[in-house]
């Protein structure tokens, strides 16, 4: 039908149509095909058991390796700066819990690390 999305709308589009394919494999599919002239096209499909129906499709062409890397680098330079400021503030609040509860801190110092999003283990 040649429907088309807005450029506001297309980030949210896009996420809605990712997570569906992820919620709902076997109803939805993306399709990535890659072409060796740098060009490529995401089709999202959706599965209506008698029929396949493109919902969406995506063309895409490869940016030349400077950018990529510019971009790969801004990218890296941003999250480096993001945990310089995360250890500051975590040395700040090392620093207070250690005038103001000595205790406390030994007890969190003696806590193996957890990884982030994995349940807490009971002793």
């Amino acid at each position: 039908q040649k429907l088309m999305v807005n450029f506001p709308d297309y980030p949210t589009v896009m996420l809605r149509m990712l997570n569906a394919c992820i919620r709902e494999p076997h109803i939805n599919l993306a399709v990535l095909i890659m072409q060796p002239n740098g060009e490529a096209r995401l089709d999202f499909i959706q599965n209506m058991e008698y029929k396949f129906v493109e919902l969406l499709t995506c063309k895409f062409t490869a940016s030349p390796e400077d950018v990529v890397r510019q971009q790969v680098s801004y990218r890296y330079n941003v999250v480096k700066a993001r945990l310089v400021l995360m250890q500051a503030r975590l040395a700040d609040v090392n620093s207070l819990l250690k005038v103001k509860s000595p205790s406390l801190m030994l007890q969190l110092q003696r806590t193996p690390p957890r990884m982030p999003g994995a349940s807490p283990q009971v002793p």
